[in-house]
């Protein structure tokens, strides 16, 4: 094969590595690198697509890799990133609960994220059924969702939120349910625009201008609500 259709192979090795890196700050504690580079990862993984359709190159390597690539990037790092959430709340409230319980190391249950994602990438790579829309909640969605937490934390001063990324009994039910979601037979609408009509699209476009809106005016703490409007919308669809 050429160089020329590798390009998107190694557009997905790009993610591969933003992922990699990330996982080196997200272990750090350092989640404002962690999550630019997830982001970066993220736009490479849109784009290696993008670019294999434009030169029309497709294969079953490109299709393996691109889910290696997206197990590091949308999978072991918000792993991480719960169990760091968890860890510090731990060590922030040292509780008689929180002291008991830690026994059973209790910041561990955040990397449910990990494997739950690694079984929806691997059941995506097998389901066709998922070539217009989504089943179940994207990896990156959720990946996006759980890194923006820290970063609530860092840069807002709502007290009613900061109380609930604070509270690891929120963070351990937040683990189950978006593990839930990224495996549950819920289907979700893809932002692949056949055609640019209203009335065909006219919920991507809702959502498109809804996030617009959110990111412009609450900033950070747009991510989650926009990821629960994504699912939201998704379901009203249906």
């Amino acid at each position: 094969m050429s160089i020329v259709k590798q390009i998107p192979n190694y557009i997905t090795l790009g993610n591969l590595l933003s992922g990699t890196v990330a996982v080196i700050f997200a272990v750090n504690g350092n989640y404002n690198i962690a999550a630019l580079l997830v982001c970066i990862g993220i736009v490479l993984d849109f784009f290696d697509g993008f670019v294999a359709r434009l030169l029309n190159v497709s294969g079953e390597l490109g299709k393996q890799l691109d889910s290696l690539a997206d197990m590091v990037t949308s999978g072991v790092v918000p792993g991480i990133v719960m169990y760091k959430l968890l860890q510090d709340n731990l060590m922030d409230k040292p509780t008689f609960m929180n002291s008991a319980v830690q026994i059973l190391d209790v910041p561990l249950i955040g990397l449910i994220l990990t494997l739950a994602a690694g079984f929806r990438l691997a059941k995506f790579n097998i389901d066709t059924r998922q070539t217009d829309s989504f089943i179940g909640l994207p990896t990156p969605a959720m990946s996006l969702f759980i890194l923006s937490l820290p970063l609530i934390l860092q840069y807002t001063e709502i007290e009613f939120v900061e109380n609930l990324i604070k509270n690891n009994y929120f963070l351990i039910g937040l683990t189950f349910l978006l593990s839930y979601l990224m495996n549950a037979e819920l289907h979700l609408f893809s932002l692949k625009f056949k055609d640019y009509s209203f009335k065909k699209n006219i919920v991507k476009y809702i959502f498109l201008l809804s996030s617009l809106l959110l990111i412009l005016t609450i900033h950070i703490l747009s991510v989650p609500i926009i990821i629960i409007l994504y699912v939201s919308l998704s379901l009203i669809k249906k």
